[in-house]
């Protein structure tokens, strides 16, 4: 009995130790509102592109996702240091000022979407989608569906270092993996 304990709880201190380093390891991202990435592109002088996670509640891989990709160390810094990160409720209920336009949420069957979600996925409501603005609030890409840490980086790279300026997205992707 003595050593069936024992062994349980070297056994759970082991867990219990994975699990703190794991947390450790993981990176805070600093996640703001619209408004507040709305307000910094106004007015500081030398704005950084705005990164949207367009996510809903119910939505397991924006969930997976989250975890995996923005949790990542490289990607949670790399997004940090080069964009202002918005996480948007697609189903969220406040009015969202864009361009000169509200945009509110509209009740559709069970639950509804966010107008502002629609004309950002261009009428494709799909979750988890990542939207790319530069630094003037123009789009510059919607990204639908869940993406892996790696992929992720050479898209958020694309247009982070304004490669996008010079190459086309075949060009660029067809030459990023090697």
């Amino acid at each position: 009995m003595k050593a069936s304990f024992l062994f349980t709880m070297k056994s759970f201190l082991f867990l219990a130790l994975v699990f703190v380093v794991t947390i450790s390891n993981a990176q805070d991202v600093k996640w703001i509102t619209w408004d507040e990435a709305a307000q910094l592109t106004a007015t500081e002088e030398n704005p950084k592109k705005v990164f949207i996670d367009v996510y809903t509640d119910w939505c397991g891989w924006c969930k997976k996702m989250d975890k995996d990709t923005f949790q990542n160390p490289e990607v949670a810094a790399y997004m940090q240091e080069n964009y202002y990160m918005v996480k948007f409720d697609g189903e969220g209920k406040e009015p969202i000022e864009y361009k000169g336009k509200t945009y509110k949420f509209v009740p559709s069957g069970r639950k509804g979407y966010h107008e502002f979600a629609a004309a950002l996925m261009q009428g494709r409501l799909s979750y988890p989608t990542t939207i790319f603005l530069d630094e003037e609030l123009n789009m510059l890409s919607p990204v639908p569906g869940y993406q892996k840490p790696e992929p992720f980086m050479e898209i958020a790279r694309y247009f982070g270092d304004n490669i996008y300026k010079e190459k086309d997205w075949k060009a660029y992707a067809g030459q990023a993996g090697k």
